[in-house]
């Protein structure tokens, strides 16, 4: 007799658990959650383990059999978590990293158990209208025309991929998408701003582009992309041959969270037929904080967007998001047909599929934590949050200001703030380059005794070639009293070091 196996017989099974089952795991799944949620300021921030260490922990060969959820929760509880770094601290000011939300967690549970596909309407019609009215609300909340469309993507690289593909292929046309880039007579160019990210000149390489036609443009005192500069690149470019097509202008620096002067280079993009794109990703969502507003004066006006809802809307990794003014301006970049993706409804809302928008086929349901947390929560609350995160970047260089052992070395920029520790030899007079130098050392040593001691954690930056202490206030849960402990915490640091010092 032909045996049959527990998944086939419906029986509870590791494949397909029983309902009590689904429950009781999941209810463990979610004690661990509310547990981690309540202790998170009270973590350390960074892991104190080797690669070495976990790999000894967590590697085994393949498991033939299976173990109890029990079991393997109490490996993620035991050894995954401490062996994190802890992103949702008030105090985790590395990067520009979000603490992410629990409704959002639940909200990927759900997305994951339904498990839909989102390549088109056809594929899964409620998720695929729910990502529609979650891109009328991100369209909404950054001022843009209502006839602008969008989609979501991993992150912002991929969101910065898709947009210069776009603005390719509408000043190339079908010919370099048949034969390649070596079917367009003329070098192109791209024009950025030197504090840019670097995900452009990797998209510019990957499209055959070319990083060295990524012209990098000088920014101002406020590490705003000059525009004057910008006209004199264009001109310069056009007079020797080569055609400018791209303007990258940045909505929030990784760097010092500048906003370069958005209206006067769509002036300029429209001037010489540029494609504008907004690299919006850390700053874009500060338009819903009111203190803030102004400097996106011009952002509707870009042919495209991106931004990282993973970031300031506060959501876990992975989302990112495009936004294209004329969405039918992009889609000739995109669509391809193959019999497999025929369509063959004939209502123009059920034949829409993303894949006419961007690269990707299957697409994970990421509009269901972004709808969720903006419909849980409201704009408004999400943007009293980032007003505070603003607010406790402020406070943080008038502390600084205030001090004489410390010091900005750029205005704050957003939620984003570069300063230094003065040495008391440093802290009057004038300063030789060596001294310079060797207060960057100083520097990068408290930096790494910041992050190892666990209390508040930095990364580093390079402003006007000095060593910078950087940070990025990106958490609702952040108040001013935690910039206080920052630089108490940096103040001990350097005490450390100093006392190491040979």
């Amino acid at each position: 007799m032909t045996s049959i196996s527990p998944v086939a017989r419906g029986a509870d099974s590791a494949l397909d658990p029983s309902p009590e089952r689904i429950r009781e795991m999941g209810a463990q799944a979610v004690d661990w959650m509310a547990a981690y949620h309540e202790a998170v300021r009270d973590l350390p921030i960074a892991p104190q383990a080797s690669a070495a260490a976990l790999r000894e922990v967590l590697a085994e060969p393949l498991p033939a059999e299976g173990r109890d959820f029990t079991e393997l929760l109490a490996v993620f509880r035991d050894v995954v978590v401490p062996g994190s770094r802890h992103n949702g601290h008030p105090r985790f000011f590395g990067y520009v990293s979000a603490p992410g939300t629990a409704v959002a967690a639940v909200a990927d549970l759900l997305a994951s158990a339904l498990n839909a596909n989102l390549p088109a309407w056809r594929s899964a019609p409620a998720p695929v209208e729910l990502e529609h009215v979650a891109i009328d609300w991100i369209k909404e909340a950054l001022g843009c025309d209502p006839g602008a469309g969008g989609l979501f993507t991993s992150g912002g690289s991929m969101a910065n991929f898709t947009a210069l593909a776009a603005a390719r292929h509408r000043h190339c046309g079908a010919e370099v998408a048949a034969h390649g880039a070596a079917a367009h007579p003329a070098p192109l160019r791209v024009y950025t701003s030197t504090e840019t990210h670097h995900s452009i000149h990797k998209a510019a390489a990957l499209l055959g582009i070319g990083r060295a036609n990524v012209r990098e443009i000088p920014v101002d005192a406020g590490f705003r992309m000059d525009v004057d500069a910008l006209v004199r690149a264009i001109e310069e470019d056009r007079a020797a041959g080569a055609e400018p097509f791209c303007v990258v202008a940045n909505a929030g620096t990784v760097v010092t969270g500048a906003v370069d002067p958005l209206a006067d280079i769509a002036a300029v993009a429209r001037r010489y037929g540029l494609w504008m794109h907004v690299d919006a990703c850390y700053g874009g969502f500060a338009r819903l904080a009111p203190s803030a507003r102004p400097l996106f004066d011009g952002l509707a006006e870009a042919d495209s967007i991106s931004l990282d809802p993973h970031k300031w809307l506060y959501l876990p990794a992975d989302c990112g998001c495009l936004i294209y003014r004329d969405p039918e301006a992009a889609r000739a970049a995109f669509t391809l047909d193959a019999d497999y993706t025929r369509v063959t409804q004939t209502d123009p809302a059920e034949a829409f599929a993303f894949w006419d928008y961007g690269p990707d086929l299957s697409r994970r349901f990421r509009a269901l934590k972004v709808w969720m947390t903006l419909a849980h929560a409201g704009s408004r609350a999400v943007g009293d949050a980032i007003e505070g995160n603003l607010d406790c970047a402020r406070h943080l260089a008038a502390l600084v200001d205030a001090s004489a052992d410390f010091e900005m070395l750029a205005p704050p920029g957003l939620s984003i703030f570069c300063f230094r520790y003065l040495p008391p030899s440093a802290r009057a007079g004038s300063r030789s380059a060596a001294d310079e130098e060797a207060i960057d050392r100083l520097n990068e040593r408290i930096m790494v005794a910041l992050q190892r001691a666990g209390s508040s954690y930095l990364s580093n930056a390079s402003v006007n070639g000095r060593f910078a202490l950087r940070g990025c206030v990106l958490n609702y849960r952040t108040t001013r009293r935690d910039m206080e402990i920052l630089l108490d915490d940096v103040r001990r640091a350097a005490d450390e070091v100093t006392a190491e010092a040979p």
